[in-house]
């Protein structure tokens, strides 16, 4: 009898992430999630593995991000250490 292969889903890299936004084919620097209870949009580092409920950004439109009217927006920025 052959043994059964499960075929599991592949993590990309980080490096090999897509911009989220429709028709953007940059790579993704960072990871945008929403707090709906809070209100808020929550902007960091690239995640290490995909989210399924967050949004990989290019530089672009992570720049350029901004929320609905009554939101806050948070970014968390990575400082270098040299």
């Amino acid at each position: 009898m052959f043994p059964i292969l499960v075929a599991r889903p592949r993590l990309k890299p980080m490096s090999e992430r897509p911009c989220s936004k429709v028709a953007c084919n940059a790579a993704a620097i960072a990871t945008l999630t929403y707090v709906y209870a809070d209100s808020m949009a929550v902007l960091g580092p690239l995640s290490r593995t995909f989210e399924p409920h967050s949004y990989d950004l290019c530089a672009k439109h992570a720049e350029r991000l901004s929320a609905p009217q009554g939101w806050q927006v948070i970014r968390h920025v990575v400082l270098d250490a040299s």
